[in-house]
This record gives structure tokens, C-alpha cells and sequence, in this order.
């Protein structure tokens, strides 16, 4: 009869970042060992907490299914002798299975008749299976720095305590770590530090609860949430709650408990990003925030225990964080004693990388191009050459120093206080402020580009020269090393492109960035500065092909629009949004076919065709046909394709299906008369081209 199937290891404060994966490791490698096996079960819990690793698994068959095997052996005329008597090959063969050969079976394949021996015999009992597989979910658990403790070989994550085996109510014969299984597990080390008695697999989850210990992860977690919203609201706020700290603390606890603290508003002078830093990072609190998301003075903490005293623990709380926010208010009264004009000169001493200079000269080459993009969009370029060379100063701020998270953050914090900007209007403060900060934007995955359009000037200016220079001195990403994050800069400086509508002249914003680049890595004939322009427009397009496969887009819709390589990416985005709407139409399929045939047929062209269709050459009714409908969509299409309508394009030529499919059906194209052959191949030239003015669509028929 089934039951439920408990593993538990026991262990010292296993470390906080790696617990989940350990846990999930853990209890798929004892899942996937018993499926392995054959032996059947149900759904498969992960269950952890700071002190231990466990798997319960519900519904385990008792037993193995019946083990049947199959062993090929020689075949007839190897087996068997002209007088059908056996030979040593197949005496053999019997011998090693075991049996007469009399009693060996035969099969047929297609080399002919041979011999074989089947086997049945009954499954392993679950409980003699188990050892195995403990020992193959522990070894192959990722542990990159194992512990030795004691005097003994083992090694693990944290020494091991205690180990629990249930199967049902039966304690099961195995071990780990030189620890034999019992039933006897811990509870929390301050609320319940002794053994915990587990009748039977089911009642551990229960069992641990009584001893003050949630060792369901998500329970656990959500009771974190529910302490830390209820504490927050407590203090007119709302709670701060980030993924990455909420797990980490989920691996610190096992019973927890909110304890709502507060700092001197005095502190509340300094950026807040940097006071939430190190909250969050150090300390693993949860900021409160106001109605309007600024942070207030009150905070979070969440104890391991229920404290009888919890002003002592709040105590202890604020004591720790008080010195880490002092420390942040000096380093920002000193940035703004100083201030980003100051700052920036010391960047002529910070190299940014051996053949592209300093941190001042990348700054110059971003400021150039920056004015040359504000220009070619009609924005204020004087504002954006302002802005750009501030762009990296508060690099030498001592705030960033510590806090290197707060880079472009600080800058926009000192652009508001700075005198060098004193000169400037209020609201073209704001915009260099504000653009100091998004000139990093998108900072990670799933970021947003910036939101203004003096920031995403910045931002493209900046992944332009990180691009250029990266590829002109050899640093171009090659499997997982790309140490100057040329991925995320190409896919950053893409999305900006599109998702900011900035319809720029990609191609030539990358010869601009090359022309800018130092002597030392700077190509000077034509052909390698070529070279460089298409290896970067590539690059970049690459980065483009998972970002619009996330939204949607198929590979054969992304390949017809990257074959006529628009220079723009916005422009490259609205054919590939008009192309996806065409190919839902009916005649799409019929259309791709067509024009992947016409292209076929010019590519055996030698020589030039006719500039100019010859009507009075059209002698079938259907060229005729094609001819008149193509001019009619000539000239529909023409105001559409200027206005980059592409989706109207398509649209009108979409009623070409019937005339292109009359004209393949009755004409021959490669006709004897070269004029008459030459005339017909003009006029699918003229067809093909009107198509690829917004995407090579025979790349959609395969």
C-alpha cells in the first residue's frame, strides 16, 4: 500500500543565497532517483528552512514495478550447427543467462532469426531503494565549497546534525554523513531547542509548526509579507518589498516575527536610494514608504523570535543601521561641497579601458555624440552636450565610492544642488538632472528605457561609444566573457531606438561613434571601417531577435525585415508589426510563394533587364492583367510607402493574389523570345522590388 515518503536533513545555518537552489536539488534528486527506478508516487513537496533540507513526497508505491529484461544472442546460424545441435557461442550464452539453452527464446530482425533470453522477476522493495538514492540526490547537489567538520571525511554545505527517514510511520535503514535515520527532528533553536517527535511522514509539516518552525518556504514567506505589511500600516506607511530581500530573509527565519523601528528624520536629507541600499543589502530590512513612494523614517525588521522584550530588539535594529546612514550623510555632504564640476576633472585620471582612454575622454566622445543626436531629432543639442559631459562625474563621488549601485542615481541628486548649473533654467535643470540618472537606462533585464527624451539622447549616446570602442579594441563578447556588457548595451541602445520612437539613422550614428574613437584602435581604410559598421549593425540586430520572439515574433517575419536592412530601428520595428498583421491574411502564404519564384527566376538573369515594362510586348491576357493591376498598386502605394504606412502597403498589394497567381498559371516566363522573356522578368522584378520596399517576404514560404 502507498504512503508518504519523508526526508529530512538536519544541518547548521546553511548559507542564506543558496538555500533554494539547494533545497529544490535536494528534493527533485530524491523525486527524479525513485522515477528513475520505476517506482511510482505523487506530488513531490519542497520543503526548507535556514537549518535543514527536506523532500515529502506523497502517494510512494511500496515497490518497484516487475523488472523484465532482454538479452540479444547470436543468431541461427551461429547458434546452431548444420545438424541444428548447439554450438559453444550459444552454450555460452545460455550459461551466462543462466538457463537451458532449450529454454532460450527466438526473435526475428531484419539480419534474421536469433536467439534471446527474457527475464522476469519482482521489484526492489522502495524502502532498499532509498540508500541509493539519497546518496545520488547528495552528490550531485551544487555545492562549490564544501565544510569538513569533525574527524572525518564527510563533507557538505554545513555539517550535519540529524537526518529523518519516514516512509509512512516506518523509520527507513539509511544514512547520510554518518548520521543513521530516526524520527526525531529539531525545532527552533531559541523557541523550541529540543528534539521534535515525528509520528509519521504526514505530520512533519504539522510537527515543526509546534515547534515554532514554518518549514514550508512559502508559508513561511508569506507570513513575512503579512508581518511586514501589518507593521508598515502601523506606521501610516507602506512596506517595500523587493524579490531578491524577501527571499533572503525567507532563508534567515524560521518563525517570524516584525519589528517596527525608526531612524532620525535628519537622515532622510541623504538620497534616498542609498539609505534603501543599505537597508536592504546590509541589513535585509524593509523601508516604509509614503503615499507618494518617498521614504519615511520608520523600518522593518524581521526577528527569528518572539522576543519577550522587543525593545531591545528594536534597539539593537536601529543601533546597526545608525552608523551605516552616518556614514552615507557625510559622504553626501561632501559631494555637495564639492560638487560634479570638480568631480569631473578627476575623471582624467580614471582610465575606462587601456586602448580608449580615460573616463574624461569617453565622457568627450559621448558629449559629440550626444549633440550630433539631439540635432538629427531637432532637440536642444546645447542642453545635450550640457548634460553628457556630467554624465560619468559622479563616478568620483565618494557617496558612489560606497555605494556603487547609486551611480547616475547620485549624479541627479547633485545636478539640483549644483552651482555649475546655477545658470540654467528650472525646468533645464530638471531635464540634465533627470537624464544623469536615465543615461543607464535600462540598467537590467525587463528595465524600463529612459522616459525623457534628454535622457534617452544620453543613453543612446553612451551605448553608441561602449559599442564602437568595445568592437574596435577587440573586446567583442565570444561565448560567456563579454566584460564590457556589449549584450546588454547593444539590446539597451536598441529598445531606447524602438520603444522611444526615435527614428535615427542607426548606420550612420555607428560611423559617427567609430569617427570619434582614439587613434589607437580607430580604423583608417574604408573597407575596415565597413567592416566594422556591418559587424555592429549585426550585433545589434542579433540582440533584436529574442526581443521581438518574446513578443511574438516569428523567426521567418524578424529574417524578412532584417534582409532589406532598414537603417532605423524604429522604421524596423513598424514593417515588422505591419509584416505580422499581413502574414494572418489569407494571401499572405500565396503572395511569399509568388515572390520567392519571381526571385528565383531573376537570379538566373545575366546581364540587366529593361528599365521600363514595354506593354505593347505583354501578348498574354494574364501578363496583361498583372501589369494593369501592378500600376494600379504602383500608384496607391506610393503616398503610403513615403509615409512609412507600411501596413497599408501590404494591405493594396495584397489584392495582387489573384493576377499573380493567373499569371504563374498561364505564362511562361523564360520564354524562347529573349524580348518577350526579358519584358515578363521586368515585370516580376517591379513586383518583387515593391514588396521588398518593406520586407523580403519569400523569406515567409520557407
Amino acid at each position: 500500500m502507498s504512503a508518504s515518503l519523508l526526508i529530512e536533513l538536519g544541518t547548521e545555518e546553511l548559507p542564506v543565497k543558496a538555500l533554494p537552489e539547494l533545497a529544490a536539488t535536494f528534493a527533485d534528486g530524491i523525486a527524479e532517483g525513485l522515477a528513475r527506478r520505476g517506482v511510482a508516487m505523487g506530488a513531490a513537496r519542497r520543503l526548507y528552512s535556514p537549518r535543514r533540507l527536506a523532500v515529502l513526497i506523497e502517494g510512494v508505491a511500496p515497490e518497484q514495478p516487475e523488472q523484465r529484461s532482454e538479452v540479444l544472442g547470436p543468431y541461427l546460424n551461429v547458434g546452431l550447427d548444420a545438424n541444428g545441435a548447439p554450438t559453444r557461442a550459444l552454450e555460452g550464452f545460455a550459461a551466462r543467462a543462466g538457463v537451458a539453452w532449450t529454454e532460450l527464446e527466438r526473435i526475428t530482425d531484419a539480419k534474421g532469426e536469433r536467439f534471446v533470453y527474457r527475464a522476469v522477476k519482482p521489484g526492489a522493495r522502495t524502502v532498499d531503494l532509498l540508500q541509493a538514492v539519497l546518496d545520488e540526490a547528495l552528490k550531485a547537489m551544487p555545492i562549490p565549497k564544501p565544510m569538513r567538520w569533525g574527524a572525518h571525511e564527510h563533507a557538505f554545505a554545513r555539517p550535519v546534525l540529524w537526518l529523518v527517514a519516514l516512509y509512512g510511520a516506518e523509520v527507513l535503514p539509511i544514512s547520510a554523513f554518518g548520521k543513521m535515520a530516526d524520527r526525531m527532528s529539531r525545532g527552533h533553536r531559541f523557541l523550541h531547542d529540543r528534539a521534535v517527535w515525528v509520528s509519521d511522514a504526514e505530520a512533519y509539516v504539522e510537527a515543526l509548526r509546534g515547534a515554532k518552525v514554518l518549514v514550508d518556504a512559502d508559508e513561511r514567506r508569506a507570513a513575512i509579507v503579512r508581518e511586514v505589511e501589518a507593521a508598515a500600516a502601523q506606521a501610516g506607511g507602506t512596506a517595500r518589498i523587493t524579490e531578491d530581500n524577501l527571499e533572503q530573509v525567507n532563508g534567515l527565519v524560521e518563525w517570524p516575527k516584525a519589528v517596527l523601528c525608526s531612524f532620525e528624520s535628519a537622515f532622510l536629507r541623504v538620497p534616498q536610494e542609498a539609505l534603501i541600499s543599505t537597508m536592504e543589502a546590509n541589513q535585509k530590512f524593509f523601508p516604509v514608504l509614503d503615499a507618494q513612494g518617498r521614504l519615511t523614517e520608520a523600518f522593518i525588521g524581521i526577528a527569528n523570535i518572539v522576543s519577550t522584550n522587543e525593545a531591545e530588539v528594536r534597539k539593537g535594529y536601529e543601533r546597526v543601521i545608525r552608523p551605516r546612514f552616518a556614514d552615507a550623510a557625510f559622504f553626501f555632504d561632501e559631494d555637495l561641497k564639492q560638487g560634479l564640476a570638480a568631480m569631473n576633472e578627476g575623471l582624467a585620471s580614471v582610465t575606462y579601458q587601456q586602448k580608449l582612454g580615460s573616463y574624461a575622454d569617453k565622457v568627450a566622445r559621448i558629449a559629440q555624440l550626444s549633440r550630433a543626436i539631439a540635432m538629427a531629432l531637432d532637440d536642444d543639442a546645447d542642453l545635450a552636450q550640457v548634460a553628457a559631459r556630467l554624465c560619468k562625474a559622479d563616478l568620483q563621488s565618494r557617496l558612489v565610492g560606497e555605494f556603487p549601485e547609486l551611480q547616475g542615481i547620485a549624479g541627479r541628486y547633485y545636478a539640483m544642488n549644483d552651482a555649475s548649473l546655477a545658470e540654467l533654467p528650472a525646468e533645464a535643470r530638471a531635464a540634465v538632472a533627470v537624464a544623469l540618472d536615465e543615461v543607464y537606462a535600462p540598467r537590467f533585464s525587463g528595465d524600463a528605457i529612459a522616459s525623457t527624451r534628454l535622457g534617452q539622447v544620453l543613453a543612446i549616446a553612451e551605448r553608441l561609444d561602449t559599442l564602437a570602442g568595445g568592437f574596435a579594441a577587440g573586446l567583442k563578447p565570444s561565448g560567456n566573457k563579454d566584460p564590457f556588457a556589449l549584450r546588454r548595451n547593444a539590446l539597451g541602445l536598441a529598445r531606447t531606438l524602438i520603444e522611444g520612437g526615435l527614428d535615427l539613422n542607426l548606420v550612420g550614428m555607428i560611423d559617427a561613434a567609430v569617427a570619434l574613437l582614439p587613434e589607437a584602435v580607430a580604423p583608417h581604410a574604408d573597407r575596415d571601417k565597413e567592416t566594422l559598421r556591418l559587424d555592429l549593425y549585426e550585433f545589434i540586430l542579433e540582440r533584436l531577435r529574442g526581443y521581438f520572439s518574446e513578443r511574438g515574433i516569428a523567426p521567418a517575419l524578424f529574417d524578412a525585415v532584417a534582409a532589406v536592412r532598414p537603417v532605423s530601428l524604429a522604421d524596423f520595428a513598424q514593417r515588422l508589426w505591419a509584416l505580422q498583421r499581413f502574414a494572418e491574411r489569407p494571401e499572405a502564404a500565396a503572395l511569399a510563394a509568388a515572390n520567392k519564384r519571381a526571385r528565383n527566376l531573376l537570379k538566373k538573369v545575366e546581364g540587366a533587364l529593361p528599365e521600363r515594362i514595354d506593354a505593347a510586348t505583354l501578348v498574354e491576357p494574364a501578363e496583361r492583367e498583372l501589369h494593369a493591376a501592378l500600376l494600379a498598386a504602383l500608384a496607391e502605394t506610393d503616398a503610403a510607402l513615403a509615409a512609412r504606412d507600411y501596413e497599408a502597403v501590404l494591405t493594396r498589394l495584397a489584392a495582387l493574389r489573384q493576377p499573380v497567381d493567373a499569371f504563374f498559371d498561364t505564362v511562361m516566363v523564360m520564354a524562347e523570345d529573349p524580348v518577350i522573356r526579358d519584358n515578363r522578368l521586368a515585370l516580376l522584378k517591379v513586383l518583387a522590388d515593391r514588396f521588398a520596399a518593406v520586407a523580403a517576404i519569400e523569406q515567409l514560404a520557407g
